[in-house]
């Protein structure tokens, strides 16, 4: 991996796991719906200026039920979970647990489409669960029966991520930037509705504000591209290392900003978590370090 690339890969992880504070701070304000429904507006919007900068042009109506598919999967209902789970967890457990997604992605498909779970996924999908259970289990706090809700509501998003993940493994091969493009403008109207029955719950102030906007514009919209451009230059495998680089960002800048308490069973559940992931996913760190030829693009 190049020297710029390991550089946007720093920072995709940095955004991304910025995207749980910037949660925590306007969740308890917005409300999920309407938290939910600025952070992918901005971020349609953030698309569709570049889009049009591109000159590349959208056919929505053509592939509607596929964008309205991943809008549901991908976006909206993961997003909408996390934000309910925000207004009383804190961002580093968010992004802990965010980061389980590849071990249900594992789970879902051998169920979906009958694949073997191996030796090795298996024991990688027990130590996630074990990370899981250490990283609520010895905090008094989150083990509390309200507390229990936001935990499973995170574990159920981080679950639509894998089946938003099985899903586009046999969905039409639509170019990246379009499906990012048409995924937010699908989830824009899919939580239009719900903007009635979840209302705000208080006039938002400034830092609020400019958490949303930062949720959509640089958490979403330009992590997109920075995503993107990752997956063009280095491929998808090395792309998909951000996925255990977000849980240390997410740690650092609740501890940082928030001033979050960082425990040993937060270190040790985010090792456990992530090791976990790595055994489900084959990665391994080698691969990444001694890359010299960049794999080929997927579309």
């Amino acid at each position: 991996m190049s020297a710029s690339s390991f550089l946007r890969l720093l920072c995709l992880a940095a955004i991304w796991g910025g995207s749980f504070l910037f949660m925590r701070i306007a969740a308890n304000t917005f409300g999920p719906a309407y938290l939910i429904e600025f952070r992918v507006g901005f971020a349609a919007l953030s698309l569709f200026m570049v889009a049009l900068y591109l000159r590349r042009k959208l056919a929505f109506r053509q592939h509607w039920q596929h964008f309205m598919t991943i809008g549901l999967f991908n976006t909206a209902l993961p997003f909408l979970l996390f934000a309910y789970a925000a207004q009383s967890l804190n961002a580093s457990t968010l992004s802990i647990l965010n980061s389980t997604a590849p071990i249900w992605g594992a789970l879902i498909a051998a169920i979906w489409y009958k694949t073997r779970i191996t030796a090795r996924v298996a024991l990688g999908m027990a130590l996630g669960l074990s990370g899981v259970a250490t990283l609520v289990g010895f905090d008094s706090t989150t083990m509390s029966g309200e507390s229990l809700w936001p935990i499973g509501a995170s574990l159920l998003a981080a679950f639509s991520y894998g089946i938003a993940t099985n899903y586009t493994k046999g969905a039409p091969k639509i170019a990246s930037f379009d499906n990012a493009h048409g995924n937010m403008w699908a989830a824009t109207l899919l939580i239009v509705p719900l903007l009635p029955f979840i209302p705000m719950r208080a006039a938002p102030t400034q830092v609020e504000i400019l958490s949303v906007v930062a949720l959509g514009v640089i958490c979403t919209g330009a992590a997109y591209l920075l995503y993107f451009r990752l997956v063009a230059d280095e491929g998808a495998t090395s792309a998909l290392s951000v996925t255990f680089l977000i849980p240390v960002f997410g740690i650092v800048w609740g501890a940082v900003i928030l001033d979050e308490p960082i425990g040993f069973n937060t270190l040790f559940g985010t090792a456990l978590v992530l090791a976990g992931t790595m055994l489900v996913t084959g990665f391994r760190l080698s691969r990444l370090l001694d890359r010299s030829q960049p794999e080929q693009a997927a579309s």
